[in-house]
């Protein structure tokens, strides 16, 4: 094990990205934030160039041995209006950045012999109206998932996703406008009777990220409140 527990998350800025930061620091990890806002390293990760320029400034400061794929982006949209433009800056915000990131973190990893990976999906993976580029390049990250835990387990790597139900963050506000039928419609659907919130999200990062959770890879842990369980009442 590295004697320094670094750890890289993407979208550190705000809500679910923050939320984790936080509790990466009360559990004692240096945090090593890339946004393009807040007090880390500012990056636009949808560029490529800016990534890589951003990942070696990230790396200045030793090996990093723990990854959270965490920044996204949603444009919703039935499948008449999703374009491809809105297609192609998912896949690099959504994918491409995810797998850059572990590429340039893996050396470190590898030589550590320790790794953890954690994928922030979305349970709109699993199929949502008008999420048409979203939820595809959600269910691609936690495929990507599952093929770096069979390919890195036995560097003591593991490699997980979480698909975050409603959170209160202003990413789910923006698609979801707050007090729209819709958007009530969503929140009547949580059997738990709530909407989540980040720490719901980055209190089970928390445990993937730990040390003792070395026999947990290659899966997908909701935190949706019982959504994903099924229709209520039917």
């Amino acid at each position: 094990m590295p004697s320094k527990e670094r750890v890289l998350i993407t979208g550190s800025a705000a809500g679910i990205g923050r939320a984790t930061a936080e509790r990466c620091r009360a559990e004692g990890y240096e945090v090593i934030g890339i946004d393009r806002d807040g007090d880390g390293i500012r990056a636009d990760l949808s560029d490529p160039e800016a990534t890589a320029t951003a990942l070696s400034q990230a790396l200045r400061g030793g090996p990093i041995t723990r990854l959270v794929n965490n920044v996204g982006i949603v444009r919703p949209g039935t499948v008449e209006q999703q374009g491809l433009a809105d297609l192609d800056l998912a896949v690099s915000l959504n994918l491409r950045c995810s797998l850059q990131c572990l590429q340039a973190l893996l050396p470190g990893m590898k030589e550590a012999g320790f790794g953890r990976v954690v994928n922030i999906a979305s349970r709109a993976a699993l199929g949502k109206e008008r999420r048409s580029v979203y939820a595809a390049t959600k269910a691609g990250l936690i495929g990507m998932g599952k093929v770096w835990a069979l390919e890195l387990g036995r560097h003591g790597i593991t490699s997980n996703s979480i698909g975050p139900g409603p959170i209160r963050t202003e990413l789910f506000e923006r698609a979801n406008p707050p007090g729209s039928p819709a958007t009530q419609a969503i929140l009547d659907a949580v059997p738990v009777g709530r909407m989540g919130e980040p720490d719901d999200v980055a209190n089970a990062v928390a445990f993937l990220l730990d040390a003792r959770s070395g026999f947990v890879t290659g899966q997908t842990l909701y935190v949706c409140g019982g959504m994903t369980v099924g229709a209520a009442g039917s």
